[in-house]
């Protein structure tokens, strides 16, 4: 690929790891033209990008990438690469209602697919998830590990995942794959854990911890995440293949929490415990010796540093996160932790 990227379509970059992308990749690349289709769903927020919006190589679309009279029209523009963010993503909502997990993350891939295949991009690049393995039982899953998805949302992104791969064997489609771990960071939606806590704790109100609090995941800063993408997107000979994505940085829930509370000096007596989410993964942890490897990629930011830029983030964007968790979030964070 090289630096043939001249017009990019990122899907979904108006959700955390996406908007973020964004920034990263026009910032990075200020000459290349930015498409970002987004259909504002309660994740998607455009106050996530008010910073870049008035920028001449950047244009919003508003749209559904189930839709193709929506996403066909963007491909006849001549296309260098896609980037699909787009999708359900939190788990916790994909047992309540798996329906639009199935439509927006199965059938939205399937529309980009086709349209890929007939106006012809030159790199196809799907965000999977490590959660596609199930449990990483003994040592952290490599990207050749049987997937075993353990929630409807798990099982979306890896028919997704696998649709893309077919897409490739069968009409040579220059796709890419990639599974990355847990991120964090700044503007990601306070339903999240790490962004929940954090929040919860300006406010001074008490943190819901699921179970025992010893479900264990690889934490990675997500600016660390968007260099490997686009690294991903520019790397020469990848077609077909799947990377993982990680900082190989495992902590449990519990000492998630406790480092929050440590770095905001708040008693650990405002951990609360609530009942298990069903099907609760035990461990997600990726091996990341292939794009160590191949690509020449490894973290930069790690646990410590990442989580204090963070912190520091929602301290000074309260506004953000403020006019968020009111009306909807509120109904969804007292049905799923019994909590005001």
């Amino acid at each position: 690929m090289s630096n043939s990227i001249k017009k990019i379509l990122i899907t979904g970059g108006l959700g955390f790891i996406g908007s973020n992308f964004v920034r990263y990749f026009i910032n990075k690349y200020p000459d290349c033209q930015i498409i970002n289709l987004d259909k504002i769903t309660y994740a998607g927020n455009p106050d996530n990008l008010l910073d870049i919006q008035d920028n001449p190589n950047y244009q919003f679309v508003k749209g559904d990438i189930t839709d193709a009279k929506t996403v066909n029209p963007l491909f006849e523009q001549g296309l260098d690469a896609v980037v699909n963010f787009a999708a359900e993503t939190h788990v916790d909502r994909s047992i309540d209602d798996a329906s639009q997990f199935i439509m927006t993350d199965v059938y939205g891939t399937y529309v980009l697919l086709e349209a890929a295949r007939k106006f012809g991009v030159k790199r196809f690049v799907q965000i999977s998830t490590d959660e596609v393995y199930g449990e990483a039982v003994a040592v952290p899953c490599k990207e050749a590990d049987t997937l075993m998805p353990k929630s409807p949302y798990a099982a979306s992104k890896a028919g997704a995942d696998r649709l893309v791969y077919s897409y490739y064997t069968t009409y040579n489609l220059p796709a890419v794959i990639t599974r990355c771990s847990n991120n964090f960071g700044a503007y990601q939606y306070p339903e999240k854990l790490i962004s929940l806590l954090i929040t919860n704790l300006l406010e001074d109100k008490p943190l819901p911890i699921y179970g025992d609090g010893k479900n264990k995941r690889d934490w990675i800063y997500v600016t660390d995440h968007c260099r490997a993408l686009d690294m991903v997107l520019h790397a020469d000979n990848i077609e077909g293949e799947v990377f993982n994505v990680g900082s190989q940085c495992e902590y449990d829930n519990l000492s998630i929490a406790k480092t929050i509370l440590d770095l905001l000096g708040k008693p650990h007596d405002l951990i609360t415990f609530v009942g298990d989410r069903a099907g609760h993964v035990k461990r997600h942890a990726v091996n990341t010796d292939k794009i160590k490897n191949e690509l020449g990629w490894t973290p930069e930011t790690d646990f410590q540093t990442g989580m204090q830029k963070t912190i520091n983030w929602y301290k000074e964007n309260t506004k953000w996160w403020r006019k968020i968790k009111t009306c909807e979030y509120m109904e969804y964070y007292r049905t799923h932790y019994n909590l005001k």
